[in-house]
């Protein structure tokens, strides 16, 4: 059967938008995303700047940066010590172990603080996020550690919102 059926007619070219607000752990962060509905899923496209430099610092790891879609479309700073915690826990629709949520991501690699990286999936329909958050963190993401793969603070937060 062709994949293309599955998705009706008016929802190719569907687009939504994330625009990321900075914590106190990374202030010069900023950075836009964009989902794009296309016929066999969502082309994602990811740019940022000010990103931390890579560090080894007390154990922790900073950089590259693990990202995912978070449960909730809110981006409160809170305290700063603990940022975007109002976001809620990581995406997971059906339920499955972390690494294999529909909303995880590739980890952002900085390049003197700036990161672009375009990637595909057919996890999600941009109609099924929009309202959620994205959530950049310090580390890396380990796609193992459970629910959350040990990614550390959460440094950026953007809510989806259609374009």
């Amino acid at each position: 059967m062709d994949p293309v059926l599955y998705y009706p007619r008016n929802m190719y070219g569907q687009s939504a938008t994330v625009e990321f607000h900075a914590s106190p752990l990374a202030p010069k962060l900023k950075g836009m995303m964009n989902f794009v509905q296309q016929p066999y899923g969502v082309e994602v496209i990811v740019q940022v700047e000010g990103l931390p430099s890579f560090e080894k610092k007390n154990g922790t790891q900073i950089g590259p940066h693990g990202f995912h879609i978070h449960e909730k479309g809110v981006c409160d700073v809170g305290n700063g010590e603990m940022p975007f915690e109002s976001a809620g826990g990581h995406w997971n629709p059906d339920d499955q172990p972390h690494g294999n949520h529909a909303g995880d991501f590739p980890v952002l690699f900085s390049n003197s603080g700036r990161a672009r990286m375009l990637f595909f999936t057919d996890r999600f329909t941009v109609d099924e996020i929009i309202g959620k958050s994205v959530i950049i963190h310090q580390g890396p993401d380990d796609y193992q550690t459970q629910p959350t793969g040990n990614s550390g603070l959460r440094i950026a937060c953007g809510v989806i919102e259609w374009n």
